[in-house]
């Protein structure tokens, strides 16, 4: 398979890191992929990555890109606003396709999206890679299993504090590019909860901004805010449980704080990013340990002449779920499958995240989710 990415920034190379290194975690399935092109914001910046890590084709322009009928696959990493155009076209020139998450920057575009994406032959897949982390493998092992009974309630927070320096925006903090905290965090989070704890019935949201102005992504002083620096979420299932989401970026002591509890009529779950070697499962007929951890924040920040690659706030166990998505996407591409998640998974997705708008804007009423 040919891979082209759009946009080789952070996650694009995060995304190549995972599809070359497949062979070296799974047994061998075929050929391994090849990167074949890039993208970027400018010609000269594709060329610099084409050069830097081996890439076959540096290309002026998407469309130049998925014009080309050497490449097999696109991988989506360019901001939001961006996603349902270059979903369309790589559609409609029959390439399969490997998508950041959120699915699109609406609920409008990504069932559009979705429906194009069933009606093709191409295989979609979204990136929600957390999914793929060992001990979230095994909580939705043992939650399948019974082990802690009917869910009765559930907490979620995905927590960082890049938005405190309000010297340093980027562009997943402006709305005029997809941004806000609940699309970008929020998406992680919400699907979790979903793959978890089952489908989110109907949900109530607020919005925070801490800070009401900032330097731009731009560059501009004293630049209004406007999109979500945190988003606090309800959300009430089919089945009765009961769950709160907290997502955002203005949280000082954090670093990539992806937690959740949840709690069963049998026993309970409990997992934190920043510890990610560990599942924590309380049986409710044992004697629970309540001895006190202490962590230290230790994380990607190795000494030169480390790069601090994939990024210095991500734990160890981080990439290995970016690893297993890939996999799990060129599986499914190999075997013409549709992937699990889905172009579907990212559109229900954002029927969620765009109720919990909904409420914010009208006071906090409760929304439902989705229009079936």
């Amino acid at each position: 398979m040919n891979i082209g990415f759009a946009g080789f920034g952070s996650m694009g190379k995060v995304h190549a890191y995972s599809a070359l290194s497949c062979r070296y975690f799974f047994e061998k399935e075929g050929e391994p992929p090849t990167l074949y092109g890039v993208c970027a914001s400018s010609y000269e910046k594709a060329r610099s990555y084409a050069g830097e890590y081996g890439i076959a084709r540096a290309y002026r322009s998407f469309e130049e890109m998925v014009a080309d009928d050497e490449i097999d696959a696109i991988d989506i990493c360019t901001p939001n606003i961006y996603h349902f155009d270059e979903i369309m076209l790589a559609l409609k020139a029959g390439k399969d396709i490997y998508c950041e998450k959120p699915l699109c920057a609406s609920y409008a575009e990504a069932e559009r999206a979705a429906e194009a994406a069933r009606d093709s032959g191409s295989v979609c897949g979204v990136v929600f890679n957390t999914r793929f982390l060992l001990p979230v493998m095994r909580a939705k092992e043992l939650i399948s299993a019974g082990r802690i009974g009917k869910i009765l309630s559930y907490d979620f927070s995905f927590l960082h504090s890049s938005a405190l320096d309000t010297n340093k925006t980027g562009w997943k903090q402006d709305r005029r590019y997809g941004g806000g905290v609940l699309y970008d965090l929020g998406s992680h989070a919400v699907d979790l909860a979903e793959h978890l704890c089952g489908r989110i019935e109907s949900v109530s949201g607020k919005s925070q901004i801490a800070f009401e102005t900032r330097r731009s992504f731009d560059g501009e002083d004293g630049w209004r805010t406007n999109a979500d620096e945190a988003f606090y979420l309800r959300g009430a299932g089919r089945d009765g449980a009961v769950g709160t989401i907290r997502v955002g970026k203005i949280f000082h002591g954090t670093n990539d704080d992806f937690r959740f509890e949840i709690y069963g009529t049998k026993g309970s779950l409990s997992f934190n990013l920043m510890d990610p070697n560990f599942l924590k499962f309380y049986d409710a007929e044992a004697d629970p340990l309540t001895r006190g951890v202490t962590a230290i924040e230790c994380v990607g920040r190795y000494p030169a002449p480390a790069t601090g690659f994939p990024g210095i706030k991500a734990p160890v166990g981080w990439l290995r779920g970016h690893i297993g998505s890939m996999h799990n996407f060129l599986s499914c591409a190999a075997s013409r499958k549709t992937p699990s998640p889905s172009f579907d998974d990212g559109a229900r997705n954002l029927a969620v995240l765009d109720a919990a708008y909904r409420s914010d804007a009208e006071g906090g009423r409760e929304i439902k989710a989705g229009d079936d």
